[in-house]
């Protein structure tokens, strides 16, 4: 008999906030989280739609010790982190005496600390650069640097499969705590906002561009041409059921079942919705229940062209086509590791105050998509189970199932 995982916690740092309550009643509210990008027209690129967590300030969070060990992926991980942990009840009496794990998600890790290492070794000489920096070098630099601050002694992992990393995370770890291996775990996703990745994507014609020129994130609308960058730091935690009792914990839902697939098509255009079906089915026979026991999705849906359509057709394949579907990225963007995570975040709000956020934006739903119930407005929901769905650019596919700890 695999073990039961509960959610007892989660923290976040996002471009609509960092608590979970208000973060959930701004996306109801279709609060736009999205600013405009125009530092980088000295390189070429117009002003086009970014997310970026401008208030954020590291030592709110993280008191008590130097910060210079951190660049801003270890902050918004860490930041996440220490408010998981208060969420969860973790003290730092409980995390002396438990070992507390940590499995992070990441697209890109510490990419533009990579690249600012790279340029000035090249650019000024190897003397010259921060042995410290170089430290934040490796994709599990943020993972490492967390553990270390939160002196969380359990297992350490990081998980790069793109976008879905972040989900793919979750899954792991509750895999962890299934098999015995862990008691409780840090599970969730970060990825910063910086040139590099911005520069990347644009030229891989993956963002939406300038408004300007017709650019449009808006998931499953007809106008839409790509998404909208934008980072966020987001963590749930993970604790096997039993002990989540014993302790008195709040259980705020559970991991009832994962799964992942991969279409190895080579572009986009290319690729169908056959792995994002498989994905989904085998989620839901992992959590043992059937299509019409899932009471809402939360698509991946960013304003692609290409996935976005095949996720429709995956989920009209799946699914009951009346069952609510939402996306989050509308308003908050592509943030990459951390998406799936804040996307589950947002369905346990859900639950809590029954109402899941719409669409925001979507005016037209593109006439090549499968009709589906697209939630535009806020819609009221008394929801016990939920589907999340997460894409790479690359052809992976992830979707977890979260439920309420009442269904049985």
């Amino acid at each position: 008999m695999k073990r039961r995982v509960a959610i007892t916690g989660f923290g976040l740092i996002s471009s609509l906030g960092d608590s979970p309550s208000l973060f959930h009643q701004q996306l109801c509210e279709g609060k736009n989280g999205l600013g405009q990008i125009v530092e980088y027209e000295a390189q070429g690129f117009e002003p086009q739609p970014g997310g970026r967590v401008v208030s954020f300030a590291a030592e709110t969070y993280l008191k008590g010790r130097p910060l210079r060990p951190l660049d801003r992926t270890g902050k918004l991980f860490a930041a996440a982190a220490k408010l998981a942990l208060e969420s969860s009840g973790w003290t730092a009496e409980y995390l002396a005496t438990h070992d507390i794990g940590v499995v992070l998600g990441t697209m890109f890790g510490s990419m533009h600390t990579i690249s600012h290492f790279d340029r000035q070794s090249l650019v000024e000489g190897p003397s010259c650069v921060s042995p410290m920096d170089f430290s934040n070098t490796v994709i599990n630099s943020a993972a490492a640097q967390t553990a270390i601050w939160h002196k969380l002694r359990g297992i350490n992992s990081t998980i790069a499969s793109g976008a879905t990393s972040g989900l793919m995370a979750i899954g792991y770890a509750a895999d962890l705590i299934q098999c015995g291996q862990q008691m409780a775990v840090l599970a969730g996703g970060a990825d910063e906002f910086c040139f590099e990745a911005f520069c990347g994507l644009e030229r891989a014609g993956l963002l939406c561009g300038p408004a300007s020129k017709g650019g449009c994130a808006v998931p499953f609308d007809g106008r839409r041409t790509g998404m909208a960058l934008a980072e966020a730091g987001a963590l749930l935690a993970l604790e096997d059921w039993d002990s989540a009792q014993a302790r008195g914990a709040s259980v705020l839902g559970e991991i009832r079942g994962h799964a992942n697939a991969y279409n190895a098509a080579w572009n986009q255009a290319g690729r169908g919705p056959e792995a994002i079906i498989r994905a989904m089915q085998c989620a839901l026979e992992d959590a043992k229940l059937s299509p019409s026991a899932i009471d809402c999705i939360s698509a991946s849906a960013n304003g692609s062209v290409a996935d976005d359509r095949n996720e429709a057709r995956a989920i009209g394949t799946v699914f009951n086509h009346g069952v609510a579907l939402t996306a989050i990225k509308s308003m908050i963007g592509e943030t990459l590791g951390a998406a799936g995570v804040l996307q589950s975040i947002d369905f346990l709000e859900t639950m809590r105050n029954l109402t899941l956020p719409g669409i925001m934006g979507l005016e037209q739903v593109d006439r090549e998509l499968v009709p589906l119930n697209f939630c535009r407005q806020p819609t009221f929901i008394s929801a016990q189970a939920a589907l999340i769905s997460s894409l790479g650019f690359d052809g992976h596919a992830c979707s977890l199932i979260i439920t309420s700890p009442q269904l049985a």
